[in-house]
């Protein structure tokens, strides 16, 4: 004789008002994301001395260098580099091109390209042209800047934001920065 089977009766359909989204992931690690707010306290804390432009949208160094009412040469443009492996920052004048060349040679790299507009995204939470001159606290890389840009008086630069810029001394600058190192790789614009 076979004992009888219940079956359970049907699950309903669950009310789609009442249903609870599921756990999400974790949020994926990301780099600490530079913000203006954030490179003003470093400044505030070494007790530098800054002049906060807030002006319209740039998006081109020579944008950027008008609304600041700046020379275009002081201008600290920050490039992201992938070089073979490793993610570097380089900070040359506005008024300069990266000598590709130059930055391979000094590093032996087997290869050199610049960080697409993805990658920069990803690796700083920031859109080309807003990138600050700043590795460690502001920006997980290594920090290069052109010699030519060590011997400035001054520097200006885009503070993490196409609206907000810097202005300050450029030995205060390299103060803050402690770049891991100065060479020459900035060449003729």
């Amino acid at each position: 004789m076979t004992e009888p089977t219940s079956v359970p009766p049907p699950t309903p359909e669950p009310d789609p008002a009442t249903v609870r989204p599921a756990d999400p992931l974790p949020a994926p690690s990301r780099p600490p994301v530079a913000t203006p707010e954030r490179i003003r306290a470093l400044l505030d804390e070494l007790g530098i001395a800054y002049r906060h432009v807030v002006h319209g949208p740039t998006r081109t160094s020579e944008e950027s260098a008008a609304a600041r009412g700046e020379p275009l040469e002081i201008g600290a443009k920050a490039l992201l580099l992938k070089i073979d492996d490793a993610y570097r920052l380089f900070v040359l004048s506005a008024a300069r091109k990266a000598d590709s060349a130059a930055i391979k040679k000094h590093f032996r790299a087997r290869s050199l390209r610049f960080a697409t507009p993805d990658e920069l995204l990803a690796q700083t939470g920031l859109v080309p042209g807003s990138v600050p001159p700043f590795g460690e606290p502001i920006l997980p890389f290594e920090l290069y800047v052109d010699s030519r840009v060590a011997g400035l008086d001054r520097v200006a630069f885009n503070a993490a934001s196409l609206t907000e810029s810097l202005v300050l001394s450029c030995a205060d600058y390299l103060r803050a920065a402690q770049p891991t190192g100065v060479f020459t790789f900035g060449s003729e614009g």
